[in-house]
């Protein structure tokens, strides 16, 4: 009976220990064919290309249907890089324009089968929305991560170039599953060290690799490299000693990289230097770049995230700087504008430089970083939130003017368009520091590639690859997925309420602010505007009058406090304590009501995941379920600290179907985060 037992015991071990799953196969958990399937069936390509014949090892290796033909037609330059597939019962045969399009295909293929679609009678043209699907990592040259919450950097460069971690060819494989064809390895408060040729060397070692997979490799550069790396005597762009050592260094450049993507730059913002050090303008500093990269082909990415210290609301400063400049870029420039006008909120209107610009090239910047939404410990499934904002309507050129069509060539037409996002990878074994966070990732690349997909569709095709492709398992997990950014709105900002996070790491609450020394808008009360007569930043007429930089269909929306959206409401105006919503409830009541359903919603997403525990392995199950765990927890803490404070204002009393808080506000205001700051 005891070896029976500890047989039994054995067996169990062993069988968990066979299913467990670590998450770095990501969502491309494939299992080769056998080599029976592999007899029966041919892959073969017409092009020798390293990217061409990735795809072919790809299908040979994981395909399992029938024959397939990969083939390249100069001819059909409306493709892009993108492809098209034919195919019956016997034979599919996929051409594309460019080689990459063919390794695109490739996996488009391999999604169907790993999803359980169709393959027999296909008819599939697929034409990417953006030319440049680009991620932003903030990874600084000692390895530490900006903002980056899944452990140190990927790139060693201690390592490189002489040693290549096998991750970066998984990192690339991964990127070209989903179409990301461009990646920026660095920070944008980037060293000037990256531009040395030591450090070239280094990511010739990287952009080698990437190459196979489609991938271009860009750099944020420091505006003053020259006189930090070149003992120029200043970095003014019209300098022509400054001009001669960038012409110098993008020559050398491209003789270490030949196909190198271009320049990311953050220029005078957050104490970075830029042109307006020299009283030149952010057009003449981009331009400068822009002349000396435009022969090799190649981009240059400038951030309008700009701010200072000022008086003037924070939110209509980027829009002020940049409007004025409106066709003084070169062709090759392309602004790099954040999806809303703070900074990356778990909710924000639509940036108003999005139609804006009539003669400039722009690009949206979205973050997958959890930044402002619970770093790597909450599920937060961000598809809703990118969509959102590609879906906005600006109005600038009439209905329809969506940020999308502003920024894919259809109304602002380009020499190439951009979508760029700040990455959510390090070197942690699961890529991403929690699981699901894996799907931003994922949705990122998804909308890139096509920004009509629908947040549902991905997530269904991400947890068919990525857990299990059982219909009533995938339906419950795309539920909590689909509820879970609302959720995060929910515990943390209801209603237009944002930057009410605690200073500098931007984990947990503290609406009170009360950080000494550090400027205004960098103070959540500047943002709340909190007093006994009500709550939320007045930017109508009669206050920062930001509402004047929206076209004025979304102005007379958003300026009408009968009119403007609940979920921008304290966004746009300071609303009375007492004031009526639509709901019938009052505004205090209301916020009440929404921090507790956002409590709600987070302990609903648990009961969801406990409910599938014997339909996940059990190292992926266990490691969700305590992340879980801290979400709730920090729903709570969330809600107690924002309607305790608001409370001291409000004086009114919690409605008392509510929760009670379980904390004391004295003993909130005492927590003091010792987290390592990732600046």
């Amino acid at each position: 009976m005891m070896k029976i037992r500890l047989l039994l015991l054995f067996f169990i071990f062993s069988f968990s220990c066979l299913y467990a799953e670590d998450g770095s196969k990501l969502w491309l958990r494939y299992t080769p064919v056998s080599k029976e399937m592999a007899k029966n069936r041919s892959i073969t390509a017409d092009a020798k290309n390293p990217v061409a014949v990735q795809a072919q090892h790809e299908l040979a290796t994981f395909w399992k249907g029938q024959s397939i033909d990969l083939k390249l037609d100069k001819k059909l330059t409306h493709l892009k890089d993108g492809f098209k597939i034919t195919g019956h019962r016997d034979r599919i045969k996929v051409t594309a324009h460019e080689p990459a399009g063919l390794l695109y295909a490739a996996y488009h293929l391999l999604q169907l089968q790993e999803t359980d679609q169709q393959v027999l009678n296909l008819n599939v043209e697929e034409i990417p929305s953006f030319n440049i699907r680009m991620l932003n990592h903030w990874d600084n040259l000692d390895r530490t991560v900006e903002r980056g919450y899944a452990g140190y950097s990927l790139w060693q460069w201690d390592d490189l170039p002489g040693q290549l971690s096998p991750r970066y060819e998984a990192y690339a494989r991964a990127n070209a599953s989903i179409g990301i064809n461009a990646t920026v390895i660095n920070n944008v408060n980037a060293s000037p060290q990256i531009l040395s040729s030591e450090y070239l060397l280094k990511l010739k070692g990287l952009s080698d690799v990437f190459r196979r997979y489609g991938i271009k490799v860009y750099l944020s550069v420091n505006f003053s490299s020259p006189k930090i790396l070149g003992g120029t005597s200043d970095s003014d762009p019209l300098n022509p000693q400054v001009i001669l050592w960038w012409k110098n260094k993008v020559k050398e450049i491209y003789s270490v990289i030949p196909d190198f993507g271009g320049f990311l730059v953050k220029a005078n913002s957050e104490g970075q230097p830029g042109p307006q050090d020299y009283g030149r303008t952010h057009a003449e500093g981009a331009n400068m770049l822009a002349a000396i990269l435009k022969p090799y082909q190649a981009l240059v990415m400038w951030r309008a995230f700009v701010y200072n210290p000022s008086t003037e609301d924070r939110a209509k400063q980027a829009y002020q700087e940049f409007v004025p400049l409106d066709g003084q870029f070169s062709d090759n420039v392309i602004i790099q504008i954040k999806n809303g006008p703070i900074d990356f909120q778990p909710r924000e209107p639509f940036n108003p430089l999005f139609g804006a610009l009539k003669k400039s090239h722009e690009m949206v910047e979205f973050q997958i970083t959890q930044e402002y939404l619970g770093f790597s410990n909450h599920l937060v499934y961000l598809a809703p939130l990118f969509q959102e904002t590609l879906d906005h309507d600006t109005y600038a050129d009439g209905k329809g003017s969506t940020v999308a069509r502003f920024t894919d060539g259809t109304l602002r037409p380009a020499r190439k368009t951009a979508i760029a996002a700040v990455a959510n990878i390090g070197d942690d074994t699961n890529w991403t520091g929690h699981h699901f966070a894996q799907a931003n990732w994922y949705a990122y690349g998804r909308l890139a590639w096509n920004h009509q997909l629908a947040s549902e569709q991905i997530a269904e095709e991400w947890i068919a690859m990525t857990f299990s492709k059982d219909k009533q398992f995938i339906a419950a997990v795309k539920e909590m997925m689909m509820t879970s950014r609302e959720a995060a709105v929910n515990y943390m900002m209801p209603l237009g309420l944002h930057h009410i996070f605690a200073f500098d790491h931007h984990y947990g609450p503290e609406p009170w602010g009360d950080q000494k020394g550090g400027r205004p808008d960098w103070m959540p009360w500047y943002y709340h505007q909190a007093d006994t007569i009500g709550v939320g930043f007045d930017r109508t007429a009669r206050g920062s009058n930001a509402i004047s930089q929206y076209s004025p269909h979304v102005a007379n929306i958003y300026g009408d406090i009968l009119l403007c959206p609940d979920q921008y409401l304290l966004w746009f105006h300071h609303v009375p304590w007492h004031y009526t919503m639509k709901s019938g409830l009052s505004l205090w009541d209301e916020l009440c009501y929404q921090y507790d359903l956002g409590v709600k919603q987070v302990r609903d997403m648990q009961k969801v995941w406990d409910r599938l525990e014997n339909q996940v392995d059990q190292q992926r199950f266990a490691e969700v379920q305590s992340k879980l765990k801290i979400q709730a927890k920090d729903a709570v803490w969330w809600k107690d600290a924002c309607l305790l404070y608001f409370q001291t204002y409000s004086k009114r009393p919690i409605p008392y179907d509510i929760e009670r808080p379980v904390h004391e506000l004295e003993d909130l205001k005492k927590i003091k985060l010792n987290m390592k700051h990732h600046n």
